[in-house]
């Protein structure tokens, strides 16, 4: 399904395959080779997205940019099933496993790969040819690499990046914090009630 969303309508290459199942929304630019499968989602919540060649998006991924952060992925990636990307930049012949999740700013350099259920977090970077183990988190720039059971190391990077005022704008000291955010993204997720279906 394609939809129209703030003026924007993707553009799919004619050598391109997105299954049926498939919403891809808003400026969005797949190229060719590429392939989207069943119930995965490529949309652009204000800012634009970028397949490169032979991108496979695999069943019920989701890749997602916003207005401060657009979405660029290179040529000759797996997204696995289940994995998620917001608002990131992926560079050429990138793994990204089932689960996977990376956030807003990061940026994975070539030949990289991010395991099974494993965190690229917020403004991280991954210089090429990393690995970050199944279930690991990858945290900073530098980037550490940390086991899941070191949650305290990762707080203290993450608590660093920001993620509230990077992403919403909020300080994280805010006492209604969660009613702040979800009130703002609320009204920002809200510009879909005027997007139109394309097919």
């Amino acid at each position: 399904m394609r939809f129209e969303h703030l003026g924007a309508q993707p553009r799919i290459h004619p050598e391109a395959v997105v299954a049926p199942t498939a919403v891809v929304s808003g400026d969005v630019r797949i190229g060719p080779g590429c392939q989207v499968l069943h119930g995965a989602v490529v949309t652009g919540e204000g800012g634009a997205i970028t397949l490169g060649e032979n991108v496979i998006v695999m069943e019920n991924a989701l890749i997602r940019a916003t207005s401060v952060n657009p979405v660029h992925i290179g040529s000759h990636v797996l997204v696995g099933p289940m994995a998620s990307i917001s608002g990131a930049t992926i560079a050429d012949e990138v793994f990204l496993a089932t689960g996977t999740r990376v956030f807003n700013g990061a940026r994975i350099g070539e030949r990289s790969e991010v395991r099974i259920n494993a965190v690229v977090h917020l403004r991280t970077v991954l210089p090429p040819e990393t690995v970050v183990p199944i279930g690991w988190v990858a945290v900073g720039d530098p980037v550490q690499i940390l086991s899941p059971d070191r949650h305290d190391e990762i707080w203290a990077a993450q608590r660093e990046l920001d993620f509230p005022g990077y992403v919403f704008g909020l300080d994280r000291d805010t006492p209604d914090l969660m009613v702040q955010l979800t009130e703002r993204y609320a009204a920002s997720l809200a510009r879909h009630s005027g997007d139109r279906r394309l097919d």
